[in-house]
């Protein structure tokens, strides 16, 4: 019991440090916000941060984590939702992961120019590990249940679901290079037909229908682009 309820405290605590990063990053941006701000906002001692974080890149790959478990809990629903055919369930799970990064867009751009730079290289590869773990079992299982219901054709699709993860990473990359560059608003064409090259490798290894996915993710970038009335 003594040990639960350390760990329960430790996991409390552990929350409330990433809670004062997330809202830092809000007002300050991820790049401007250092350490002493946090320390600051919390009133803890340097020692207590380290004690929960070893360093500024552990704490964005905390921040991430917790996106990560966001999304998958509004995904899990969706997954498992009776009724709802492979392709609906693939497409709300799309379109939900990309709204709820619409929704938080300014969380997005805070984030953007950390999350590409060489210095959290690690940490991109350990939060990868960390998505293909938690995400691409819900992937594969729409999969599967697409191969019986004949939309989707393939002999492996409890693999699949780590291959359409790193395409949309592949996704990710594209957008977040144009998005630190500043040029996203004015390349929505080379957007749409990276999308439409990455969306096409996509339909070939599921053998989903032509343009299926395709128009998935292009419902989800008319709305990131569509301009804040």
């Amino acid at each position: 019991m003594a040990r639960t309820l350390k760990e329960d405290e430790y996991s409390a605590r552990r929350k409330d440090i990433v809670d004062a990063a997330l809202r830092l990053v809000y007002s300050k941006g991820y790049e401007k916000m250092t350490i002493q701000d946090i320390l600051d906002d919390l009133k803890i001692s340097k020692g207590a941060f380290y004690h929960y974080f070893g360093s500024k890149q552990a704490m964005l790959e905390a921040l991430v984590g917790r996106i990560e478990e966001e999304v998958i809990q509004l995904l899990l629903p969706i997954v498992h939702q009776p009724g709802l055919n492979a392709l609906d369930k693939l497409e709300r799970y799309i379109t939900t992961a990309a709204g709820w990064k619409t929704a938080h867009k300014n969380l997005m751009f805070a984030l953007v120019r950390a999350w590409y730079a060489d210095e959290n290289a690690v940490v991109r590869q350990a939060t990868y590990a960390s998505a293909i773990r938690g995400i691409s079992p819900l992937l594969s299982e729409i999969f599967r249940q697409g191969v019986n219901e004949g939309v989707f054709d393939t002999e492996h699709p409890e693999r699949l679901g780590e291959v359409f993860l790193s395409l949309i990473a592949g996704i990710g990359e594209k957008l977040g290079g144009l998005l630190i560059s500043g040029e996203a608003g004015q390349n929505e064409a080379l957007i749409q037909d990276s999308v439409a090259v990455y969306t096409d490798a996509m339909e070939r290894v599921l053998g989903a229908p032509g343009g299926s996915i395709l128009h998935m993710f292009t419902k989800s970038l008319e709305n990131w682009f569509k301009e804040n009335q």
